[in-house]
């Protein structure tokens, strides 16, 4: 039954990089404020692979009475960004990079229900919920970050206050 479970955690941690190397990328084309800005967003998804890492190290050899036991500590808690760093002249970049990562955001975590739903482990469940909670901290985040470009770029475009 294990074996289910660390296929998720696997392709959790490809989901959590695939997400680092958009972030990053999105780095390379923000100017020295986006730059830092979009890094914060790619090193918390570092955050989620080391974590995701440390899991599956921990649980690979495990019974499924011990699954629990592996994941005491609790997944770090995402940051609170302050995206005042990103000017008003990287609007659409920000906006765009919102957009996929609210996508993103949305995608694991209808990946971690999917996997709740698939395991009959009680552990394993409580486990998925905690990864829930930390990818609906970043869909809130990124939802409302997305709006304020959304305004500050159609302000720019001239469409506000219609």
């Amino acid at each position: 039954m294990i074996k289910v479970e660390l296929e998720i955690i696997k392709q959790a941690i490809i989901n959590e990089v695939e997400g680092y190397e958009f972030y990053k990328l999105a780095s390379a084309h923000g100017g020295e404020a986006g730059k830092e800005a979009f890094m914060e967003l790619a090193n918390e998804e570092l955050k989620h692979v080391e974590y995701l890492n440390k899991l599956f190290n921990q649980i690979k050899d495990t019974k499924d009475h011990d699954f629990e036991l592996a994941f005491e500590a609790n997944p770090p808690s995402p940051d609170i960004y302050k995206w005042n760093k990103v000017g008003k002249d990287l609007s659409s970049l920000a906006m765009s990079v919102f957009s996929i990562g609210m996508q993103m955001e949305k995608d694991s975590i209808l990946f971690y229900q999917n996997a709740k739903e698939t395991t009959n482990i009680s552990a394993a469940k409580k486990l998925f919920d905690i990864l829930i909670k930390w990818e609906k901290v970043h869909l809130d985040q990124f939802t409302t970050q997305f709006n304020l470009y959304k305004e500050e770029w159609w302000n720019e475009q001239g469409y506000a206050p219609f």
